[in-house]
């Protein structure tokens, strides 16, 4: 095939991709800077693209600003300020509020504690919800390790703030929710094999009651109220210690 030919067929190809229903749902902004290898910040779009972000189609204009329907580089960036600018919603001093548009329940929590209060008089060396969860939220954080880690920045032998009992605690609390989300996990693959609908329905609300107190002790921890996080994450491991009973034993 000839090059005029191949250039015609790749244009009759965009022209599919771009009038289908999928690609009309997807973000813009990232189709754009995928295909554009030069584009700034490469592994932050990578990281959107593995994130529940990217999953649930909440695209870069809701954290940058910006126009997502159109693909003319001037207008597509109108109102995008870099994230050093005051203004910007991605600047350290604006980020959690930014977040928290979405995420209200964390941000109200994290709004209680002393690093918000140290960001909104701008220290900025105090963790955010970035410091935690990564760029993207694809990092909820790592690993109970990196947290601890990140919590010894501060709180280690050398840092601003000693309280060096701090990092290991955070990595105890931490290791301790992700145990309650993985066996409560397991009580919801147990209870779906349930025939009987109102044992079934029985032992789904003593799931959700396990639920409400393991939420309650994560918004404790955007706090960073630990005294009651471990309250509030006892009380949810002993109603799944029971459920597990429950199910265990059958009546």
């Amino acid at each position: 095939m000839n090059r005029v030919g191949v250039l015609f067929g790749c244009g009759l190809t965009w022209l599919f991709v771009l009038a289908s229903p999928a690609f009309s749902q997807g973000n813009r902004c990232a189709d754009c800077h995928f295909a554009n290898p030069t584009a700034p910040a490469a592994d932050h779009l990578s990281d959107w693209n593995r994130s529940a972000h990217s999953r649930n189609n909440v695209g870069c204009e809701k954290c940058h600003g910006g126009d997502p329907s159109t693909f003319e580089p001037a207008l597509a960036h109108r109102g995008v300020l870099n994230s050093a600018n005051p203004s910007s919603p991605v600047n350290e001093r604006n980020l959690s509020a930014t977040c928290g548009a979405c995420h209200a329940g964390a941000f109200v929590a994290f709004q209680k504690s002393r690093h918000y209060e140290l960001i909104t008089k701008g220290d900025f060396r105090v963790p955010g919800c970035t410091s935690c969860h990564g760029g993207m939220g694809s990092r909820s954080p790592s690993s109970p390790r990196a947290l601890e880690s990140e919590c010894r920045q501060c709180h280690g032998p050398n840092g601003i703030a000693k309280r060096t009992e701090l990092p290991e605690q955070a990595r105890a609390m931490y290791e301790a929710i992700a145990e309650s989300r993985n066996l409560l996990n397991v009580t919801n693959e147990l209870i779906s094999h349930v025939t009987d609908k109102t044992r079934r329905a029985q032992l789904e609300q003593a799931q959700q009651q396990a639920e409400v107190p393991l939420t309650e002790a994560v918004q404790a921890g955007h706090a960073f109220v630990f005294d009651a996080l471990k309250e509030r994450l006892s009380t949810a491991r002993r109603r799944i210690e029971a459920l597990l009973v429950q199910l265990a034993n059958p009546q």
